[in-house]
This record gives structure tokens, sequence and C-alpha cells, in this order.
């Protein structure tokens, strides 16, 4: 089994420059690719503002926060990746373009690469489907947000996922500190198939007027001991996420139960999406 210390990141949006964030961390070489300029930039701002902070709350020292970003490189183009030997996919929730980046990974990674999704929600043996006889490579490795500070990565062996990728897999998580736990690839796995169903009721709560969404949350931490209430936190992932998740949940396992609620998807329409846009269930601006 190859040793790791450098991993390549597609995508650059908040999970993708959080694994790179999380794995340079760790002393691991992260290359972070995104189509998109000013994604690549957002990341890299949002690299050098997470460094700061951890050098003034004395964390980090300075130079150990130089060394650290300057394990971070910032790419345009897949070619980048050429060569890898291990690659997390950190794009969209949409299986269309995670299965052709998956192809076009697969033709530039070595050919014993393994080839991570950091998907929420989408079948691990789908993603692998669009590989051919690299589909014992392909498994899911869903991180939590924020990735430099959440400890759980979710390990998704799909159908075809050899044991080998799957110790890699874990070996590669305890290097960046994480606590890695596997889940079997059904829709959503194990956190989104419980946690989505109980936002999705929180908005449903409110819809009916059972109460406030301030009261929602208030009741559910201090009733059911949460960090955080249940629409705060879709807020902080995203109503769009929610709502995704919700549909994926919805298609793959039939059930009524899982179709997310009206007053859910009107929100997403009207693109209020929650902390990223500003205003979601809470206005975020004031």
């Amino acid at each position: 089994m190859s040793h790791v210390d450098s991993i390549v990141i597609v995508g650059a949006g908040t999970m993708g420059s959080g694994i790179a964030f999380a794995a340079a961390s760790a002393g691991l070489s992260a290359v972070v690719i995104d189509v998109h300029e000013p994604a690549l930039g957002k990341a890299k701002d949002y690299h050098g503002k997470t460094a700061a902070r951890s050098v003034e709350k004395g964390r980090l020292l300075e130079a150990d926060a130089k060394g650290l970003l300057g394990r971070i490189r910032y790419e345009k183009d897949l070619g980048a990746a050429k060569g890898t030997r291990f690659a997390i996919e950190a794009a969209s929730e949409r299986v269309d373009l995670k299965k052709d980046l998956f192809r076009r990974l697969a033709e530039v990674a070595l050919p014993d690469a393994v080839l991570a999704t950091n998907t929420s929600s989408i079948s691990i043996t789908e993603i692998a489907s669009s590989v051919g006889a690299h589909a014992d490579r392909v498994i899911g490795m869903h991180f939590f947000n924020p990735v430099p500070v959440m400890k759980l990565v979710e390990v998704i062996k799909g159908l075809a996922t050899s044991d080998s990728t799957v110790e890699r897999t874990i070996a590669l998580a305890k290097t960046m500190g994480k606590t890695p736990i596997p889940a079997n690839d059904r829709a959503g796995f194990v956190s989104n198939r419980v946690l989505m169903p109980l936002i999705n009721e929180a908005f449903f709560a409110w819809m009916e007027g059972v109460a406030r969404p301030e009261d929602i949350d208030e009741i559910m931490k201090l009733g059911c001991n949460f960090p955080m209430g249940p629409l705060r936190l879709a807020d902080f992932i995203g109503l769009d996420v929610c709502h995704d998740i919700m549909m994926v949940l919805h298609r793959e396992l039939g059930d009524p139960k899982f179709f997310p609620c009206p007053l859910l998807r009107q929100l997403v329409t009207a693109g209020r999406l929650g902390d990223k846009t500003g205003r979601g269930v809470y206005d975020h601006a004031r």
C-alpha cells in the first residue's frame, strides 16, 4: 500500500477548500482544481484568512501558517491531476457532472489511484459505473462542514470498491486527523438519511404554524441537546443542498416522506439559500 503525501481536490467550493486546508494542516500537499477562476480565488482567500485566524488564536505559529499555505496549489485544468495517487471530488451534487469528472480523472490519475467522492447522498456504485474496469478504485469519502473542525468522515464502499481502496481511504482520513466510520452505499448513507428528514420535518412544523423558526430551533437545542437547531443548520448547509439531498432520497428510496417540504422548495425557488446568500430561514444580513 503506497504512502500518500499529496492529494488532488476537484472543486474549490466550501467542502473542497475545507478538505484542502485540512490536508495541508496535516502536512500533505494539496492541488485544488476548479474551472471557475473566482472559485479558486475565494478558496485562496478562505485559506489565508483561516490560517491567519489560527495564528491570532495561538493555534499556529506564523512560520507554520506560511508552510501550510505553501502546500496548497490552485489550478484550473483537470490535467493538473496527472500522476496523482489520490483524488477527492468535491463538485456540485449532480450525478452527470460527477460521472464526467470521474471518467476524466481515471484517464489522468495513476492506474492504481484512489478516486474518492465527497458526495453526501449520490450512489457510489452509480458514480463508479462511469469508469468501467476502474470501479474498484472508486469510494465515498464524505467530509463534514466545516472540514477543518469536524472529525467525522463517512467511508462508503460501492459494489465494486476493493478492500485495498477502503484501507487506503481510511489511512488517509487518519493522516488528516479525521475519524473514518464505514457506511453502506444507500441513498444519504447514515448522516443524511437521518438528518435531512429531521430538517424537512422542522420546515413542516414551521409551515403548519406549530412554532416560529427560532422557537423550533431553541426547543431542539435545549430539548435534544443539539448544538444548532435544525432550521439554523439548514441555512448553514444551504437550503438548496438540503432540497437536493431530499430529492435524491425520494428518488432512490421511493417513499413520499422524503419529498421536500413545500416551504423549503419555495425558499429555494426564491433564491433564499441560507448563509451563502445572506438570507434563508433567517436574515443573515442584519
